[in-house]
């Protein structure tokens, strides 16, 4: 299982990172106006936010807490916190701006928010990576 669990993290450390950097370098385009500012402050997260949110998913992976709506809600959170953190320090030190990098962290905090949970919702769904469920069982329960 862990083998299979680690595999599983990469992949959705993987995806995360595709739909988060391209929401970041969008969103410090439009808030610095420039768009090269924003393709620095995107790609230069990439490495940072992948090793992050590996160790974020590893930790809940450890979490005695049982799958459900409320757990996706706090693992929501908590990511949020980590990675917003991450690109207020980012966004600053890339634009020499902290009011810049500020005003990133604090849109992403919706826009990745919302889309996080998503994601999270998503591969919830999806099997790689877990021994087979019983899907219909459990999804007239969730749904």
């Amino acid at each position: 299982m862990t083998n299979i669990s680690h595999k599983r993290h990469i992949a959705k450390t993987i995806t995360w990172r595709i739909v988060g950097t391209i929401d970041t370098i969008l969103l410090s385009w439009l808030i610095s106006g420039n768009p090269l500012t924003g393709l620095k402050i995107g790609f230069s997260e990439v490495v940072t936010k992948m090793i992050l949110y590996y160790l974020h998913e590893r930790a809940w992976f450890n979490i005695g807490i049982a799958e459900s709506r409320k757990r996706h809600l706090i693992k929501t959170i908590t990511w949020r916190f980590v990675g917003t953190l991450d690109t207020i320090l980012l966004s600053w030190l890339i634009s020499g701006n902290p009011l810049i990098g500020l005003k990133i962290g604090m849109a992403e905090v919706v826009t990745k928010m919302v889309l996080y949970y998503f994601h999270e919702r998503a591969w919830y769904k999806i099997n790689f990576g877990l021994p087979k469920r019983n899907q219909t069982k459990k999804w007239k329960k969730i749904l």
